[in-house]
């Protein structure tokens, strides 16, 4: 564990937007940062990917085969395995999850925050950071299949679980880039879980309006949302039996797609198996009306779901949020916080409805 001194990841508090910054210097040893990755297909090929072997990576905290967990954190221990039976599970896998060489976070026994004169305040970057990985390089989410995209779920919750109790565990980001314009810095599929010890203030923002609505109407905020779109249905791309993929009203870029429980949930972590199925399902739906309609663009997802606080939630209501790039934000975006989308998002959700995956 990095000491006080040495600690490579660090939170700022920003004064004026109430923002907390991550300065991850430790990261600064990925060469992506300062330059442009020239790996080519034929490197990839002779077997560079470190994601398609995981000799030089830290030991997995899960690994799936097959939707059977054949090792857990916790439960097997890496301790008391032969050479033989570690090389059959870093060999025969579909599905794991494993810590991040290079985490923008680390685990700590203190926060130590600090005050630095009146104005600026830190605390020591803590958490955990993991990355979740599909066997396949080649075949990115809208191409494998919809029993493999459940078996991602399943990863996704049980790390969830794993790591919600752990200490300075406020809040856990799950979300996967693809493409290098998506942020994607290794080209196998793959996604990524963030623990953080607070609640950024954009979700912050979005949790007082959701409380608030609900304290004032008597009712999920989300909820009536949806509601209305299975009333218009001009902005449903996709719905089965416990989910809706829903092109939002105020769509923040072109073909932003919305994954919501049609039932009020506010705990992703307390999906059932039924649920995983039919959010499988609309994941696949999605990422495949998505490859299909727009040639594979770079895109984002990311769940949002309640805190792991101590809190108290019932208001809020889990979604996954798809964020296709199609443009480049540039000045007037990060000057004046508002996203501009090229297409109304009813045009967005007819022409992707009529996309057969």
């Amino acid at each position: 564990m990095p000491t006080k001194n040495s600690f490579p990841s660090q939170l700022r508090y920003d004064l004026v937007s109430k923002d907390w910054v991550v300065i991850a210097t430790g990261r600064a040893k990925r060469p992506e940062m300062f330059k442009k990755d020239k790996k080519s297909e034929k490197e990839i090929a002779k077997g560079k990917c470190p994601f398609c072997n995981l000799t030089n990576q830290i030991f997995p905290t899960l690994i799936s085969r097959r939707n059977v967990f054949v090792f857990k954190e916790g439960e097997n221990k890496k301790i008391g395995l032969n050479k033989a039976e570690i090389k059959d599970l870093l060999t025969n896998w579909t599905t794991l999850a494993l810590p991040n060489l290079f985490p923008a976070v680390f685990p700590t026994d203190k926060l130590n925050e600090h005050q630095e004169g009146n104005l600026y305040k830190t605390m020591m970057g803590a958490g955990f950071h993991e990355v979740v990985l599909t066997k396949d390089h080649k075949k990115h989410l809208a191409l494998i299949s919809q029993r493999h995209i459940k078996e991602l779920i399943d990863v996704y919750q049980a790390r969830y679980l794993a790591l919600k109790d752990r200490k300075f565990v406020g809040y856990i980001s799950i979300f996967h880039n693809h493409g290098r314009e998506a942020g994607a810095s290794q080209g196998h599929p793959h996604s990524q879980i963030l623990t953080t010890p607070l609640i950024d203030a954009g979700l912050r923002r979005t949790l007082e309006t959701a409380q608030k609505y609900f304290k004032e109407k008597g009712s999920c905020v989300y909820c009536q949302m949806n509601n209305w779109e299975k009333r218009v249905k001009k902005r449903i791309v996709f719905e089965n039996k416990n989910f809706l993929v829903i092109c939002p009203f105020a769509s923040k870029a072109a073909f932003e797609m919305v994954i919501t429980p049609k039932k009020h949930l506010s705990y992703f972590e307390q999906i059932t198996e039924e649920e995983k199925l039919d959010l499988a399902e609309a994941l696949k739906q999605a990422m495949g009306k998505l490859n299909a309609g727009l040639s594979n663009p770079p895109y984002n997802f990311y769940l949002h779901t309640a805190p792991c606080d101590e809190g108290d939630y019932p208001f809020f209501h889990w979604h996954f949020t798809i964020l296709p790039k199609t443009t480049t934000p540039a000045g007037f975006e990060f000057g004046t916080g508002i996203e501009i989308s090229v297409i109304e998002p009813e045009k967005a959700a007819d022409y992707l409805r009529n996309i057969k995956v």
